[in-house]
């Protein structure tokens, strides 16, 4: 069989299940991840040889370290995709919710109600985490996924999908609910997104050339996020302790992520406490690029180029800005940023509440590191990706994201005139 005729049978397997599943209980769907979330705690060993081997490409292939990062899988982050797993299926089932219901003067009653998207398509590079994430939210969505997942995690994200497969099927939901693609050549890729008849909505996860591509060439509507240039604005009103403390976990928690702080503004009126603010950062190894007035503080930082005001690292540098206050830092955030996620660290209600109106970010935040910019972390359970979209979703995107609506309209007989 070709790798088109493949693909088309995968999208109308998909379809077939995508029905069933759009009227399945909330109680099958819990139990189906409750018990593959025993399953993977179950095959933690497998999984990590499987990931082993992709750990060893890696290095083969000399990939960078904050991809390898993504892309280790241990006993604790196990743990954590089945901990999602159950978070998940614990969480109020998003289908057949009632959104809003009104009479009209004719009598007709009116209801808007959720309802599955129907077949997801998740295209993701080196996270084997994902394979259970974007399962687990499809499923407790009532839509079926196809995944493919890149070469880098293949085997991590195999073997977790198998275990997956495998549950799903024994806690009797339909056949084909999740599918991966099972090859990682790239025409993979573009004979998956024409199919436009079967899939009806795609979310690619990973690097912005891979993003990019697939919303250029992509016939299905797509959810995407191009990158996290993320900034954290210490204002003149700031605690220094809190700054110090938020400035440390938003780079360096985890380097990698996209949530990560790529660029610290700080406010004219605090350039004495420089040296102070980046201390930490200096002590992990966290290479530091700054303006003139940051560079003059230590001779050690780098000198900025306008590039770094565009970079989204994933690594341990961090570009450093002085500013004149709030209205130059919004002026730079709004030149340089993603719309991903930017924080002020602020005592200064006014301050914060211009901060929060005119910048134009997914997720703004106050007095907290931009590494909360995560699902788990704003209650969905775990999040397929952060959407730097404005439609059909942005921010966060959890399982109530994954759905629909429908008008359900009751009469008595009404005729229009």
């Amino acid at each position: 069989m070709t790798l088109k005729n493949e693909l088309k049978k995968i999208g109308k397997q998909a379809k077939t299940a995508a029905s069933i599943l759009s009227i399945t209980n909330s109680e099958i769907k819990a139990k189906a991840l409750i018990k593959s979330s025993e399953n993977i705690i179950k095959n933690t060993e497998n999984i990590i040889k499987e990931n082993k081997i992709d750990i060893e490409n890696a290095y083969s292939n000399k990939l960078s370290s904050a991809l390898i990062d993504r892309l280790t899988l241990d006993k604790e982050r196990i743990l954590s995709i089945a901990g999602s797993l159950e978070e998940i299926a614990a969480l109020p089932d998003p289908v057949g919710k009632i959104l809003s219901e009104w009479e009209r003067p004719n009598g007709l009653k009116i209801k808007k109600i959720t309802v599955p998207i129907g077949v997801i398509g998740i295209i993701y590079e080196s996270r084997p985490n994902v394979t259970a994430d974007a399962s687990a939210l499809s499923i407790k969505s009532g839509n079926a996924v196809i995944l493919r997942g890149g070469k880098d995690s293949f085997y991590s994200s195999s073997h977790i999908f198998k275990v997956l497969e495998e549950s799903f099927e024994n806690m009797k939901l339909p056949k084909h609910s999740i599918q991966m693609i099972p090859v990682i050549e790239r025409e993979a890729v573009d004979e998956m997104l024409k199919l436009k008849e079967y899939i009806d909505i795609i979310i690619p996860r990973g690097g912005k050339s891979l993003v990019k591509k697939i919303d250029e060439i992509s016939r299905i509507p797509v959810i995407k996020h191009l990158e996290g240039i993320c900034h954290l604005y210490i204002d003149g009103d700031a605690n220094i302790e809190i700054a110090k403390k938020v400035i440390f976990n938003s780079k360096m928690r985890r380097p990698g992520i996209c949530g990560a702080t790529e660029t610290l503004l700080v406010d004219n009126r605090l350039s004495n406490h420089i040296p102070d603010l980046l201390k930490d950062l200096k002590k992990s190894k966290c290479e530091i690029r700054g303006d003139d007035k940051v560079c003059s503080t230590d001779s050690t930082f780098k000198k900025a180029t306008n590039e770094d005001w565009d970079t989204e690292y994933l690594d341990k540098i961090i570009s450093v800005k002085t500013v004149n206050g709030i209205e130059e830092a919004i002026k730079h955030i709004t030149k340089h940023s993603s719309h991903h996620t930017d924080s002020i660290i602020t005592e200064n209600k006014e301050t914060c509440s211009k901060f929060f109106k005119e910048v134009d970010s997914a997720i703004v935040l106050q007095n907290a590191s931009t590494q909360y910019a995560d699902g788990g972390e704003f209650g969905f359970g775990a999040e397929i990706g952060i959407s730097t979209d404005k439609l059909h979703v942005r921010g966060p995107v959890g399982a109530q994201h994954l759905t629909s609506f429908k008008y359900l309209v009751s009469g008595n007989g009404q005729v229009r005139p």
